[in-house]
């Protein structure tokens, strides 16, 4: 697997990778447990946003030093740019998962926070090794890509079957499977994973949603990575793009719960774009698509969602 980046690039995205979650799993949690309202999940998106287009600005300067060629900075910087939007866009069916979960087990929103900030962790960790393993794929087994491109299609119309749909979590078998395991409390008790009920260590309802997000991260991990493949096979782009999507997670995750039912037609608009860019990746040996026509496609099939969504308001249940 070869990258572009430049080996002080690699040491400059763990330190601020480091130094964000520092701030993100330390100086935050002095806060203790607390309702996050809007403002300040808009603010603290904002910044994670800002941060990515920051790295980017340095990334760009750093292949520009290293290569001397403008034209292969901008082409590089535009690849990291599609694959933090196409992962931040794919991250908000995530998020719905997540806020689905947490309505199931209603989990208290100042619970929620601690629970989301393990997720991250778990996410990071997880999708370094599997990105990884996919970059030596991809590098060992060039047909690897249209196993890649085939899946993401078939996910994409899976996503449009199932979107508008309700799910339900009584017939998740790993939830089933889990309450057969462990005994699980009926209560909640504070932020703990474990509880003692009649002199007996069990666990509580926080640990079984631990363990649902945990699963969420896995099957979303193998529908975006492949997905970011599509734009670029270099595993630094790939990584850091899907990192800094993941680290604005949990303000982005506050902020949608707010207003998740104004945007009901976001999972069609995903459902789209995997199908495109599944079709792209098949399509990689015959007719590569440009990294701007393919950043333009994204924009504009989310921001046409978005307008339908607020434009045709979802009918009230009956």
């Amino acid at each position: 697997m070869q990258t572009i980046a430049p080996m002080w690039l690699w040491f400059t995205f763990i330190a601020i990778v480091l130094v964000s979650l520092f701030v993100d799993f330390v100086v935050l949690k002095k806060q203790g447990s607390h309702d996050i309202g809007v403002k300040e999940a808009l603010n603290w998106s904002l910044v994670w946003i800002g941060l990515s287009f920051v790295f980017n600005g340095l990334f760009w300067w750093a292949i520009r030093d290293t290569t001397g060629s403008i034209e292969t900075a901008n082409t590089k910087s535009l690849e990291f740019l599609t694959g933090y939007l196409i992962e931040k866009s794919l991250a908000v069916d995530n998020i719905f998962v997540f806020l689905m979960i947490f309505t199931y087990f209603a989990v208290p929103t100042q619970f929620q926070k601690r629970v989301l900030m393990i997720g991250i962790i778990g996410a990071i960790v997880l999708r370094t090794v599997m990105i990884l393993v996919g970059g030596w794929l991809l590098a060992e087994f060039h047909w690897v890509l249209y196993v890649f491109g085939a899946f993401l299609i078939l996910t994409g119309v899976k996503m449009w079957w199932a979107a508008g749909k309700e799910p339900d979590l009584n017939d998740n078998p790993a939830l089933k499977l889990l309450r057969k395991l462990l005994p699980v409390s009926k209560n909640y008790d504070g932020e703990n994973f474990w509880t003692v009920e009649n002199g007996k260590k069990i666990a509580t309802p926080l640990f079984m949603v631990i363990c649902l997000i945990a699963l969420t991260d896995v099957i979303f991990a193998v529908d975006s990575i492949p997905a970011i493949f599509a734009i670029t096979s270099d595993p630094f782009i790939v990584l850091t793009s899907n990192v800094f999507a993941i680290l604005g997670l949990r303000a982005m995750y506050f902020l949608l719960a707010a207003v998740a039912s104004k945007f009901h037609l976001l999972n069609y608009g995903l459902a789209v774009i995997l199908v495109f860019i599944g079709t792209k990746m098949c399509l990689i040996d015959i007719y590569k698509v440009p990294v701007s026509v393919s950043l333009a496609v994204v924009v504009c099939i989310l921001a046409l969602t978005m307008l339908l969504s607020v434009r045709y308001a979802k009918p009230a249940s009956k």
